[in-house]
């Protein structure tokens, strides 16, 4: 790992973006063709492909009630889903019932004859839910290949006896992307030793593509279609074979979270229709895929978003423990908490490499941090849950 990605994840790694920000009024919901600036409307909040939890209203007889905000001329006479919206601080506003995971919100004015509508999604059990996720897997796999005549347990590898150790404690799920090849070996080495050990373990263990190597940096900002599906794919084949489709699942992290539309579309047609990021808009590397700075800012402050277009779900780390200090952990997932626009999921980030204390970069801490944060969690109230139990349905 070059020192320019250390100082790029110190600098980005979430320490301190989203908290305390201010809502912001998104823009970028779809305008109705053809209509003219004086009769146009606008979604101020939702917009189309946000993903909704209970922080987001009230539930009441098995639905979300929420408040939908619309900017439209002043001579506008609006109806959303039935009900008549009225113009108060400086938006016409009503609050509608949505009683599915998928909803159609929309809006007519009568005075102009317009209309127009958005997707939104109810995420029913999302709420005070938490998983571990670790980037740039690919060590323990070589051990265990090295040591396949010694170890009679994948556990005996000392990094996964130390994951095992936090779920037994916490019940943790535990979500592992994968490098395809590092120094002297790669995944088609992988011994299928452990192949029914690993499918007993996939209710609390996630394995997923991440990257086909941990360098270049930045491996796919411009690739096409073609080269994320070819490597993905290679590595999705040799989780099947040595673990099982058991730990596959549709929820990734890529290596830097940097990818064209087409690379993202090559991911998605691989099954991984969730993708995790930080979505930053300050810096040159924002780990937000292809979007640009208002989709950015908005999945900044609201967490998780939808790209309906595209059929691709964006959702923010919350938390990327190996950026701070060990004494910074608390205060900081304390702020979060408090924070109005607080995540319903808890998605806490670290990386395998600073566990290992041959790496340049090792952290002694390692394990003290990664116990706080889910200690963290635990005390309270977070459940475990894998993401993906919690965006599609």
């Amino acid at each position: 790992m070059k020192k320019t990605r250390r100082d790029f994840i110190k600098h980005t790694g979430l320490a301190g973006i989203a908290v305390g920000t201010a809502p912001i009024q998104s823009t970028f919901g779809e305008i109705i063709s053809g209509t003219s600036p004086e009769n146009k409307i606008l979604f101020i909040s939702p917009v189309d492909g946000d993903m909704l939890s209970e922080y987001d209203g009230i539930i009441k007889d098995n639905c979300l009630m929420t408040k939908v905000k619309i900017s439209a001329s002043s001579n506008s006479k609006l109806i959303i889903n039935g009900n008549e919206a009225k113009f108060e601080d400086g938006a016409y506003q009503a609050v509608v019932r949505l009683k599915d995971y998928k909803n159609i919100i929309e809006v007519k004015d009568f005075s102009s004859g317009v209309k127009q509508s958005i997707t939104v999604f109810w995420l029913k059990n999302i709420v005070n839910k938490y998983r571990l996720s670790i980037d740039d897997n690919i060590w323990l796999l070589k051990d265990l290949s090295n040591n396949a005549g010694k170890y009679k347990s994948i556990f005996e590898n000392p990094y996964l006896s130390f994951l095992k150790q936090v779920h037994d404690t916490y019940g943790t799920k535990i979500h592992l992307n994968l490098f395809y090849q590092t120094e002297g070996f790669n995944l088609s080495q992988m011994t299928d030793k452990y192949k029914n050990e690993w499918k007993e373990n996939a209710g609390w263990l996630r394995l997923s593509f991440h990257s086909l190597a941990e360098f270049p940096d930045r491996p796919y900002i411009h690739s096409g279609y073609d080269e994320v599906k070819k490597d993905c794919e290679m590595v999705k084949d040799q989780i099947r074979r040595f673990a099982g489709e058991e730990l596959l699942g549709p929820v990734m992290t890529l290596h830097w979270g940097e990818a064209t539309v087409e690379g993202c579309r090559a991911l998605r047609d691989s099954g991984y229709t969730a993708l995790a990021g930080y979505f930053s808009y300050d810096g040159p590397d924002t780990v937000s895929y292809y979007l640009d700075e208002e989709k950015r800012r908005h999945i900044n402050n609201r967490f998780i978003w939808k790209d309906n277009q595209e059929g691709i779900i964006f959702s923010r780390l919350s938390l990327v423990i190996n950026t701070l200090k060990y004494e910074e952990i608390i205060p900081y997932l304390d702020n979060l908490r408090s924070n109005s626009h607080k995540p319903a999921f808890a998605d806490l980030m670290i990386h395998e490499q600073y566990f290992h204390p041959f790496y340049k970069n090792y952290q002694p801490d390692f394990r003290q941090k990664v116990l706080t944060s889910v200690k963290w969690a635990a005390d309270n109230g977070y459940k475990p849950a894998f993401l993906s139990e919690c965006l599609f349905s």
